[in-house]
């Protein structure tokens, strides 16, 4: 059965791909939209094309005439960096299962990748019953013992309540109101189901006409959505990715089940050469589809280019961040091989605890009060701003509260006065804030700062790293180390000119390849270099996240007496 290409991808579960589908009508050749991608090529009646990924490249936005979204303006075409904040409006249709949730609905492990529903009655399961009308956060998929199900959440009573939902469960499930804003890039990536459309509303705060916007002056900011895809795909005779939008007039059929798959060129993505076992390595791939940039190793990795992959393995990593106040701070990944020097900057530190935590046996730790805080018992010190402190140990002391003897947990320091010490304890408790004294004026190399100090840690480069043409850390204002992190790495070299090769990540480069019959000549390789990685923001908070959930979190503060 032929279908529009729009119909198709928009009904299409990215988990079926890959699909094989055959062109049954249409021919798509004088201005391409594989131009505007450096390809040309046309779809004709009876060619067949591998789609291997899709996602969304634009939107098509009517202005609702009212807010029901019933009548429609004429479409406006939107991109994805379209300026404005918006809010997304409750679907008013109803899901009929879980499973249809699951599979129309983007659920994943970001924040915008929870979405909330509620049932119209209610659902009762082992030992929690999940009431009408209660919102039921969906956390995330997975398959247990064979059966997929759905991870959620119930707040009940300031508490949380996780329980899973099969796909079989069916009822009426209805979107929830959300209150937040998202751009429309956001909105694209998480707050579109497949087969439906999304009404939003520019929010009020950011919405000012001006001459340049596509709408008329009298909008009231109500918009309803329709997703254009970016269909990646691969044809038959040739080697490279093209890109097909999704509107284009032609009509498919889905012959995957008849079809040699296996006939087609196999893209692979980075992941899914990391998957191989060591055995495999190494190998030589040709480039179907690489990043853009003229700096290494990104200049070896572009479309059409040969590389020899050597190995698969794990390396450490520092995550770093510039330190600024404003939004606008670039985070790094620092390889241990970086060959710059560092010397330490300040840290600050909000409560006693952060002392504690930072104190160590190697010297001993300088701060200055930027904050004053008054003690609630007489047997502890109140802290006045510019107080200076030596941080000896942690400790505990019985103090008088409420007529009767307690124990607390107190930090024991050295008040420095103008000629002499004073013996001093700070309650653990205590929320006030301390700035540090760096006497230290050595010049560190990475490695050691790992080796000798706690992280987080700040820093400023001393020297930069002279082995490569730019060092982008040297810019910076300050470092903050937050922590090593240890990260999956492909070791590649050009084919043509093996002179030395180059680590690149698994996870953060978007490039697809295909495996070529040639033998390596040497398993050895070359001298190995590495960079400094600039990551984005959202890079970096997954970072922190899939770190985190490695590590045991320490032990909370104590609380400050009521």
């Amino acid at each position: 059965m032929a279908f529009s290409l729009e119909k198709f991808i928009h009904s299409l579960d990215v988990r079926a791909l890959p699909r094989v589908l055959q062109i049954q009508s249409g021919i798509y050749c004088q201005g391409s939209v594989y131009e505007m991608f450096g390809n040309e090529c046309s779809l004709s009646t009876g060619e067949v094309i591998k789609v291997i990924s899709f996602k969304i490249n634009k939107l098509i936005a009517r202005i609702c005439e009212n807010n029901e979204g019933s009548q429609f303006s004429a479409k406006v075409e939107l991109p994805l960096n379209f300026p404005g904040l918006y809010k997304v409006v409750a679907d008013k249709t109803p899901y009929v299962s879980i499973e249809e949730i699951a599979r129309k609905v983007s659920i994943g492990p970001t924040r915008f990748g929870h979405p909330c529903f509620y049932s119209t009655e209610d659902i009762k399961l082992a030992n929690f019953t999940i009431k009408y009308g209660e919102q039921i956060t969906f956390n995330s998929v997975e398959e247990v013992n064979g059966t997929t199900a759905v991870n959620c959440v119930v707040v009940r009573n300031n508490q949380s309540h996780s329980f899973t939902l099969p796909l079989s469960q069916e009822g009426e499930f209805y979107e929830c109101e959300d209150d937040q804003i998202y751009t429309l890039k956001e909105i694209a990536e998480w707050k579109i189901p497949k087969c439906r459309n999304r009404i939003v509303k520019l929010s009020n705060t950011l919405h000012v006409w001006d001459s340049s916007s596509p709408f008329p002056k009298n909008f009231d900011g109500c918009l309803i959505l329709m997703p254009v895809y970016e269909v990646q795909a691969v044809m038959k005779f040739r080697k490279d990715i093209v890109h097909i939008l999704s509107d284009l007039d032609v009509e498919v059929k889905d012959i995957t089940d008849c079809y040699d798959i296996g006939s087609f060129l196999q893209p692979l993505s980075l992941e899914d050469i990391f998957e191989r076992t060591s055995k495999e390595f190494p190998m030589v791939a040709e480039i179907m589809e690489g990043p853009s940039g003229s700096q290494k190793p990104y200049n070896l990795l572009s479309t059409g280019k040969e590389i020899i992959i050597y190995k698969k393995y794990q390396a450490a990593r520092v995550l770093a961040s510039e330190m600024r106040s404003d939004s606008s701070k670039r985070h790094f990944l620092i390889p241990m091989s970086y060959k710059g020097k560092f010397k330490r900057r300040p840290r600050e530190f909000p409560t006693a605890y952060d002392l504690e935590i930072a104190r160590s046996e190697k010297e001993q730790l300088h701060v200055v009060a930027t904050k004053a805080f008054v003690s609630l018992h007489k047997e502890l010190f109140s802290v006045s701003v510019g107080d200076q402190f030596l941080v000896q140990q942690c400790q505990t002391s019985e103090v008088l509260y409420e007529g009767r003897k307690k124990l607390l947990d107190v930090l024991a320091c050295e008040q420095i006065l103008s000629d002499s010490y004073k013996k001093v304890l700070l309650p653990m408790y205590m929320e006030g804030g301390f700035v540090e004294v760096v006497h230290d004026k050595k010049q560190y190399h990475l490695s050691e700062i790992c080796k000798e100090f706690h992280l987080p840690f700040n820093v400023k480069v001393s020297v930069r790293d002279l082995s490569v043409e730019e060092d982008v850390l040297a810019a910076a204002p300050g470092l903050q180390f937050e922590e090593e992190i240890t990260d999956s790495y492909l070791l590649i070299s050009s084919a043509s000119n093996p002179v030395e090769s180059w680590e690149i990540p698994v996870y953060r480069l978007n490039i697809l390849v295909h495996l070529l019959s040639k033998d390596v000549q040497t398993a050895v390789p070359p001298v190995t270099r590495t960079t400094v990685e600039e990551v984005s923001k959202e890079e970096y908070y997954m970072l922190r996240r899939y770190e985190n959930l490695t590590l045991h979190p320490p032990p909370r503060p104590p609380k400050k007496p009521t």
